[in-house]
């Protein structure tokens, strides 16, 4: 008898991304400082329509962290945040060295800790390129409810529905 347990290597992945992008949108839509701060971040960095580019990021990580939860248009919400993750990377990030923790300064109270490199953005890079080319697993809306198999038959006819 064959094991099934490996098909489910999808599920923890998309569990911490889901977890870390919801983590990472919250701020952005469901707090106006929250909202300000990374708006007037964006624009520092004269990024076009600072404002409304905050919002579209804000809900793409949210949203897209919820579907990745459920496993809902895995593959296409990892290409989206796959691309924010790059622009990410190559805007913020890049500037500031490969690794995740950068030690600005020592003091006699500790380190000071300066903007993340690139690290951890290839990291995310990494798992949501897992999960666009194996797919969202077992456990998911994807595979249960929106299988290619499924999405040619009409909706009486998906999952068990009596065969005429």
């Amino acid at each position: 008898m064959e094991s099934k347990l490996p098909t489910f290597w999808p599920l923890p992945l998309r569990a911490l991304l889901g977890v870390a992008f919801v983590i990472h949108g919250s701020p952005k839509i469901l707090s106006l400082a929250g909202h300000e701060a990374f708006s007037d971040m964006l624009a520092s960095m004269s990024v076009p329509l600072a404002g409304a580019t905050a919002w579209l990021v804000g809900f793409l990580e949210f949203f897209g962290g919820l579907a990745l939860l459920v496993g809902l248009f895995t593959a296409e919400i990892s290409v989206l945040l796959g691309v924010e993750m790059l622009v990410a990377m190559f805007l913020v990030h890049l500037p500031h060295g490969f690794m995740a923790v950068n030690v600005t300064e020592m003091t006699p109270a500790g380190p000071h800790f300066g903007m993340p490199g690139i690290e951890v953005n290839l990291l995310y890079l990494a798992a949501l390129l897992a999960l666009f080319i194996g797919g969202p697993g077992p456990l998911s809306f994807d595979e249960r409810v929106l299988s290619p198999q499924n999405r040619s038959k009409p909706p009486w006819l998906r999952h068990g529905a009596a065969h005429a």
